[in-house]
């Protein structure tokens, strides 16, 4: 009687999977630069603005004329790319668990992987975005813009938050 062993070993294959991406990072937020990553930051920290003179008469102008003591405009912080990613770094770590079986074995390209996961994880920091409620709008805020979702004005914000793999 003879034995026949056919050996299908797939480590090399399960190297060069991993090698692939090796050293590549996932990044959600708002990238490039000009004015929306300014947006996106002074409501992610908050800011304070000094009033100027010619804010003043602006503020006048538009039915909203500011006492003399105010000496700066605040815009709270709304932690929205902080917060979202701590309330959510559990799941897509679940979701890394559950797909990377399957980029191991080959059966999932690893590009894919990757952007499937940014693209998750993006969705889930947008929704954190629309979803937040508080510190609210000065009611002058909500008059101008017609509504009360502090970090929702005409969607710019919300629909450049995206993800990069580097």
């Amino acid at each position: 009687m003879s034995v026949r062993i056919k050996d299908n070993n797939r480590i090399p294959d399960v190297i060069r999977t991993l090698r692939a991406m090796d050293d590549k990072q996932i990044k959600v937020g708002l990238f490039g630069g000009g004015d929306i990553v300014m947006i996106g930051a002074v409501h992610e920290f908050g800011v304070e603005i000094p009033v100027t003179d010619k804010m003043r008469a602006w503020f006048a102008a538009n039915g909203y004329p500011l006492k003399k003591e105010t000496t700066v405009i605040k815009i709270p912080e709304r932690s929205w790319l902080r917060s979202g990613y701590d309330e959510n770094i559990d799941k897509i770590a679940r979701k890394i668990e559950q797909l990377l079986p399957d980029v191991i074995e080959g059966n999932v390209n690893p590009k894919l992987f990757m952007d499937a996961i940014g693209m998750e994880f993006a969705g889930l920091i947008q929704k954190k975005l629309r979803d937040l409620k508080d510190p609210p709008n000065s009611s002058m805020t909500v008059e101008r813009k017609g509504s009360d979702n502090p970090l929702i004005d005409t969607g710019r914000l919300v629909g450049a938050i995206r993800h990069e793999l580097e």
